[in-house]
């Protein structure tokens, strides 16, 4: 009998672990779809429109303030951002930082950051504005916890 116990709770432990694994993985492939469907919203926009709202930037947590994207300190400056009064059609775009129900209905954040740095070439090529865009999105009930990031280069040159 004790042997049976043994056997059907290993069984029961193993059929827990694999829950939670399929759980986790659920909601990093949503995180992951978000993230996308989040980028495509940028890819949408000429470059001129690829910009953050000013005003809903002045308005972003200490979690928003201390991702990577901004620096190594926390919590970091919103200055390296680019903002502007939001002019597009895609209200989403502008947004740094919004709540989304995402496919299996579970509460995500997605948090957006659009920095502007200039790349120099070598070979006397003159520079040129590039903007790095990232997109994290995070579990809204644990916003620390980042379930997605996806970094995407937009080049002033070779934009819409």
């Amino acid at each position: 009998m004790v042997m049976l116990n043994v056997g059907l709770l290993a069984l029961v432990a193993a059929f827990q672990s694999g829950a939670t694994a399929l759980k986790r993985a659920s909601r990093i492939s949503n995180a992951s779809t978000l993230a996308e469907s989040q980028m495509e919203l940028y890819r949408a926009l000429p470059y001129t429109q690829l910009v953050l709202d000013t005003g809903a930037v002045g308005s972003t947590d200490t979690t928003y303030r201390c991702d990577p994207s901004l620096g190594s300190s926390c919590p970091n400056t919103t200055t390296s951002l680019i903002t502007a009064t939001c002019t597009t059609p895609l209200q989403d775009s502008c947004v740094p930082s919004r709540t989304v129900n995402g496919p299996d209905q579970y509460r995500y954040r997605v948090d957006s950051y659009i920095v502007a740095y200039t790349l120099t070439p070598s070979g006397g090529i003159s520079a040129r504005e590039q903007r790095k865009i990232a997109v994290v999105v995070r579990d809204a009930a644990q916003p620390t916890k980042v379930l997605a990031r996806e970094v995407s280069t937009f080049d002033k040159s070779t934009a819409g």
